[in-house]
């Protein structure tokens, strides 16, 4: 089980957003730099950066401030938001980030998906926001006609290394991760599957260290921890001792 801390950006700035909402967003770092080498000075092993503009724009918007953070830590980042393209997907590679995570894109073209987990093997995620059990995509401004699980299938034997699922009702709410739907997902792909939408406290970190979310790869913390509901060094210390057991 892996704690990824999340760092969303928007203007250059790192902000948190209410339910995806762009005109519900709080600044919680001017530097975003400072803020993923805090993280990485904290123990996380695994920082998750999402371009918000960029999911809008559906180009990279904010790569000065991803380059920043890739030149100031050492730990792996996986980026998404914008990432529509091959080119895209061989240029962030290449800069350095360690895994690509496709959304709108592997709803509208998932051959895109499939060739770059060829060419990427284990460095493409796959991001699937769910609002009432279905994909939405384009920063979740509009919802598809799909489930969650219908696309999470398409990728069964594609390399995918993670679906990352959020469920886009708690996102940014400190309402608790939905583990039944995450759950659920997990057990019916053999694709890994992180949690993400509404992490609120250590709880939730202790409900995913219980047997039944044994399946889940990680879950995805935000909000909670920039406000302080979450003490890092206190959900750290749990996860390696779930580990060491």
């Amino acid at each position: 089980m892996i704690l990824f801390p999340a760092i969303d950006l928007k203007n250059g700035q790192c902000v948190r957003l209410e339910q995806g909402d762009m005109t519900r967003a709080t600044v919680f770092n001017l530097n975003p730099a400072a803020q993923a080498q805090s993280f990485a000075a904290q123990g996380f092993e695994y920082l998750h950066v999402v371009d918000l503009d960029g999911a809008f724009a559906g180009k990279p918007v904010n790569a000065e401030a991803v380059e920043a953070m890739l030149k100031t830590i050492k730990i792996p980042v996986q980026l998404g938001g914008g990432i529509r393209d091959l080119k895209t997907v061989e240029a962030w590679l290449a800069k350095g980030i360690s895994r690509v995570i496709i959304g709108t894109a592997a709803v509208r073209d998932p051959e895109l998906v499939k060739s770059a987990a060829k060419k990427f093997p284990g460095r493409l995620a796959v991001g699937l926001d769910a609002r009432d059990g279905k994909v939405a995509v384009e920063g979740w401004a509009e919802t598809s006609q799909v489930t969650v699980l219908e696309i999470a299938k398409r990728f069964e034997d594609a390399g995918v290394a993670a679906i990352i699922f959020t469920d886009i009702a708690r996102d940014g709410l400190l309402k608790g991760l939905n583990l039944d739907a995450t759950i659920a997902l997990a057990e019916a792909i053999s694709i890994p599957v992180i949690a993400s939408g509404g992490l609120a406290s250590i709880e939730d970190v202790k409900a995913m260290l219980t047997p039944r979310a044994k399946k889940l790869a990680g879950a995805i913390a935000g909000r909670a921890l920039y406000d302080g509901r979450l003490d890092p060094a206190a959900a750290l210390t749990l996860i390696r001792d779930a580990r060491r057991s």
